[in-house]
Formats: structure tokens, sequence, C-alpha cells
């Protein structure tokens, strides 16, 4: 290879057209980039962008490409300054005269020529080998002149890639086995093409997902039909796994799904787990059921039995190790200090006799939480030892309040029929870590083959203190481009450092003002509420239908735009005092309101609901909305939010 930095401008040789024509671009003081900085730091930004609402995010703000393949990972959503110039290139004034002779005569080469670069040339096919010739060589008209000097010649011209990859993609569908497994499927295709990234590979991962069996563990509450629905769209034959009187067995009658498993959840975990395995063994001996090729879950509590459960039937799956330590959020602090990842002081609390060491280890102010719980549920800021002592003593009360339902953590409202107590599946076990302050992100991460398919960074707003009831939350990210990094960076190292080769994650951080990034937990699943719409309304990304590629054993590739589609933001309103519903009146301005493209009621007229001066705060509406970039799509989230505030009547 030749080294540039040694290229003189002075080299005369028959070869001087393949010359260095220009110099290189000059670059500004400290910065080691050819190419020009277009971020939003770069020039300056039209007067009339407002400020965002916190002072360390950018008024415009930049993206990191979400998927790792991408050449030019950084981008703006602004266009660039008008006033800019282009850069110019200046080229060398060279006089550059070539003789080229078609005749069937004989050619010269210079004797300097032919002394400085033999090898060269003899590469290349215009000087004979040592010994083959006297020094004079007679090339031919034809391929070996149209190739050094006119290069391809008159070769035809070829196949755009894309066009290339689809035909061969067209020919592996049209390949593959009627009425056999996806693992025989996935066999009998190309690597390369199993694993393109774009819209031929997507295209062929799923004609090997079409008509894959997979059976679903818990179902979750009604909001998640979309899930099933997707799957069916797909082709995949759904067996769902429930309660008996889940809401999801109605997807039977309707074609949805082709079996539905009822089961008694108030059984141990040991007792479901032994009775799925036979339950899904004697399933497939059904002809019309046939072999499952894949087991998921998209409800937290069910993480750990799903894995098991692919682990007993030879299915694809995570080590069940793994999502262990996601569950337990001491064995991840444990995990990530193995691996030499930053991560707080922490002190396991298994009575109130570990109180006092606790306080040691960790200080004030400082987080309590269950070791395995889920929603904040359970979670508190506490200040003192006095705040702590009570604080442990009322998490009993509070998980005593709720219960498990399809899989979700809700409210006992005595409308729940075979719910499960929370603190019967959460335990007793708690942490107290060090309190992390600064802005909090969540990265969605599709892992597969081992390494981070697809990483996307949205913001979190503040959350209701001190119980951490989430607010709203932005897609994509305001941070500067160097903290989203350092957290997408994080993000998948937690992921890895757990143990996990691949699925989809819905990983929560902090960017903490002393400590940079920090590690909040991992969630071996794909995100709940609005993340599934949000990463495909953004990116393009649609992680049910990644999470299906991961747990049938296809590779996952996302197929991420390369530039936001739509900007989204969306809360939680939270009820800020406590009382019974008056009306449901605060629904209002959501009504056919430009820009709003969901929102989903989470309370009842009448119903109690607790603001946070008295407990975990209730959520009364889930809110979506859509802009064209982030910063008006969170100025119109919270705008909205303070009209349903207004509208909220308690008696």
């Amino acid at each position: 290879m030749v080294d540039r930095k040694l290229k003189r401008t002075d080299d005369v040789d028959c070869l001087s057209c393949l010359r260095w024509l220009a110099p290189r671009l000059p670059l500004r003081s400290g910065d080691r980039s050819p190419c020009p900085d277009a971020s939003p730091q770069s020039w300056g930004l039209p007067p009339e962008i407002d400020e965002v609402p916190s002072k360390e995010r950018p008024r415009v703000g930049s993206w990191a490409s979400p998927v790792p393949s991408f050449a030019a990972p950084w981008q703006t959503w602004q266009m660039p300054d008008p006033s800019a110039k282009p850069a110019q290139i200046a080229l060398q004034s060279l006089d550059i005269k070539l003789n080229i002779e078609t005749e069937w005569t004989e050619h010269s080469i210079s004797k300097s020529v032919a002394t400085a670069q033999p090898r060269r040339l003899q590469e290349i096919g215009w000087l004979p080998a040592a010994g083959a010739g006297a020094g004079r060589y007679s090339p031919q008209p034809g391929f070996m002149l149209e190739q050094i000097l006119a290069s391809p010649g008159n070769l035809p011209p070829h196949e755009a890639r894309r066009d290339r990859v689809m035909g061969d993609v067209e020919r592996a569908l049209a390949e593959l086995p009627q009425y056999t497994s996806t693992n025989e499927r996935i066999a009998k295709c190309p690597r390369r093409l199993l694993t393109e990234r774009g819209i031929a590979g997507q295209r062929l991962r799923r004609g090997i997902l079409k008509g894959s069996t997979i059976a679903f563990i818990t179902t979750g509450y009604e909001g998640k039909r979309f899930i099933y629905e997707k799957a069916h769209a797909l082709g995949v034959r759904s067996i769902l796994v429930d309660s008996a009187d889940s809401w999801s067995r109605q997807l039977v009658d309707e074609g949805i799904a082709v079996k539905f498993l009822p089961i008694d959840m108030s059984q141990s975990s040991d007792q479901v787990l032994q009775f799925l395995i036979r339950a899904i063994r004697d399933l497939e001996k059904d002809p019309s059921i046939g072999k499952v090729d894949g087991v998921a879950t998209f409800a937290e509590l069910s993480v750990p039995l799903t894995a098991r459960l692919a682990e007993a039937l030879g299915v694809p799956g995570p080590a069940p190790e793994s999502t262990d330590q996601a569950r337990d959020k001491f064995k991840t602090r444990m995990a990530l200090a193995h691996h030499g990842l930053p991560t707080p002081p922490v002190c396991e609390i298994l009575s109130e006799a570990d109180i006092e060491q606790a306080i040691r280890t960790v200080g004030f102010p400082a987080v309590l939480k269950p070791v395995s719980g889920a929603a904040s549920v359970g979670v508190k800021k506490v200040e003192n030892e006095a705040e702590l002592r009570s604080a442990y003593s009322a998490r009993h009360h509070e998980l005593g309040s709720m219960v498990i339902s399809s899989g979700a953590i809700i409210k006992d409202d005595g409308q729940q029929g075979a719910a499960v107590g929370a603190s019967a599946v959460i335990g007793a076990r708690f942490v107290l870590e060090s309190y992390l302050d600064g802005e909090e992100v969540d990265v969605d991460v599709v892992m597969s083959d081992g390494e981070w398919q697809y990483a996307a960074v949205s913001d979190n707003g503040p959350t209701l203190e001190p119980y951490f009831n989430e607010t709203w939350a932005v897609s994509p990210s305001l941070l500067p481009r160097e903290k989203q990094l350092a957290l997408r960076e994080l993000a998948v190292s937690s992921v890895k450092a757990l143990g996990f080769q691949d699925g989809i994650f819905h990983v929560e951080l902090k960017y903490t003002s002393q400590h940079g990034a920090q590690l909040i937990e991992v969630n071996a699943r794909m995100g709940g509420g609005p993340v599934y719409s949000t990463n495909l309304k953004t990116w393009g990304v649609d992680l049910v239908e990644e999470t299906l590629f991961c747990v049938a054993g296809i590779p996952s590739r996302p197929a991420a735009t390369r530039k936001p589609m739509e900007c989204i933001a969306n809360a939680d309103v939270n009820a800020l005092r406590s009382g019974r519903l008056a009306d449901l009146s605060f629904m209002k301005p959501l009504l056919d309101r430009e820009g709003v493209v969901s929102h989903n009621c989470h309370v009842r007229e009448g119903e109690e609901v607790v603001g946070p001066q008295d407990g975990l705060p209730t959520w009364l509406v889930e809110v979506v909305v859509s802009k064209p970039t982030p910063r008006e799509a969170l100025d119109f989230l919270l705008k909205l939010e303070a009209e349903i505030q207004k509208l909220v009547r308690l008696s």
C-alpha cells in the first residue's frame, strides 16, 4: 500500500496519471477528521429556535445512528447553514502528455521506469516476468490497454448490488422447503443473505419466520393486543399461555392465535415450568400444531420462566443465569463491577438487621428498591436513616396492595380474578444504592450473534420523586453527542456483561454530574408502553418483529432509517393530588388534536387516585404526540399535559 505521507508530487513516470491530484482539505485546529463537522455545535443556529427546558440539552441536538453499519454515524436533523460556502479543492496545475499507440507496433518502456518499478509493472502485466524477454514488450491492443488506461473498458455494465441481492433473496425464498421447522429453513439459506441489512434481508427473514409456531408466555394486559396481531400478520402460529380468565383467549376465536393454554398462576414457579414443559410437548403431538419453534414473553416477570422453558424445549433463548442477573438488581451490580463497568455503591437488605451495614456502605441520599421489582413499584428515595427505616417497613404494605395479572403489576381493585399478590412474586429482598442525579435515558437495544445491531437513545423527563414515577419521554434524544455515545456504550456493555447474545433489551440509564453514564437496570425484553410505536415511527424498526426473529433463531438486522422519520414524545400524566375522580373531562384537550398520535386513559370516572404526597402516584392517561423535531414534540407534549392537569377534578 502506498504511504500517502511519502507520496511526492514531483514523481515522474508513465503512471503519473495516478498521482494524487489534490491536496488534503484544510482542517480546523484540533480537528483530525477529513469530514466537515455538520453538527449543531459547528455553526450558528437560527435565532428563532427556542431554548429547550433543560440547559443541558442543545437547541437542536444531534442523533447517533441506531445501527452500527453506517459510515457516518452522526447526523443532525437541522438543515446546514445556508450561508456556508462549499469546500473548494484547489487542483495542482499539471501538464500531462500521454502518447498512446494502439497499432501492432512495439512499445518501449523507459529504462529508468523499468528499473525503479519492475515488480509493479510485472504485476499489472505491462512488463514480462524476469527471463521472459529482453526488456522490450509489445502489449496487444484490447484487454491490457483497456484495463490500464480506461478500466473497465468495454466490459458490460454491472447490476446494482441492491438488485443483485434482491434477486438472490427471491431465489432463496422460492427454494425454501415447505412444512419444515424454522431451523431447517434457516439452514437452506446462505449466511450472507440471512444477515443482509435492508429491505431484501428483511424480506428473507420474514419469509423464514412465516409458518413458525411460537408460544407466548403470559400475554399482558389487553393493550398488548397489537403484539399478537403483528405476529399473525407475519404468518406466525401463536400459542398463548395465561390464566384461564385472560382476555387473550378470545384471540383464538378471532383467528389471531391457534391455541390458548390456560394455566394456574397461583402455583409455584417450578410447578408452572413443569406444567408448561409437559403441556407444550403434548401439543407438539397434534399435527395441527406441530413442533414449537420458539417461546417468547413481553412481560417482565415472565422473563426467567421463559428462558428456562426455552432451554428445556431446546429452542433458542437466553441463558437462564443471564435473565436471573438482569431481574436481580443486586446481581446486576455485581456483574457490572466484575466486568469493570461503572456502578454505584450498593448493599443488599434481607431484613432490618442489614440496614446499618447498608447505611455504612452506601450513605445518603440513596434509593431503596426491591431486588426483582418492576414498574417502579416499591422504589423510594431516602435522605436519612429515619426515612430509610420507614420506607423499608412501608414497602411491604405497598406490595401487599398490588397484584400480578397477565404478567403485569397492577393495583388490586378486587376485579382481577385469579391474580397473584405482588409480594408473593417479587419477594422481600431489597437493595439500597446511591442516588443517581442527572438526565435519564432509555436505550432500546437489539442484540444478534453476540453484537449490537440497533441501539436507539431516547430522553426521559425527571421522574416524580420520591417514588420515581415516569413522566415524559422524547425520541430522538436531545442530549449532546458525547453523552449519547457514552450512554449507548454502557447500555450495550451492560447487556454483554450479563451474558446475553441475542434478544431485545430496554436499558435504563442516567448521565450523572459526577460519574458520567450509570446504569439503572436492564430489562431483557421489549419496553412497554409507547416504546414499540416510538421506535417504529422514529426509526422504522419493529421491535415485535425483531423479537420474533430472535426467539426463532433467525439473525436480526433491523433496517433502521438514516434519519428520524418522525420525532415522538409521550407522557404518562400523573395525578398530582389524591381524591376521587369526578369525571374524565381532562381528556378533552386530546380529542381530534392535530399532532396527537394516540391517547389511552388509565382510570375510570369515580375511581380513587393517589398523588405523590400519599404514595405511588396514579397514572391518569398516556399521551403520544408527533412533530417534525424532538424539541417541538416535547414542547407540544408539555403544553398538553398542563392543559390536562387544569381539567382534573377531584371530589
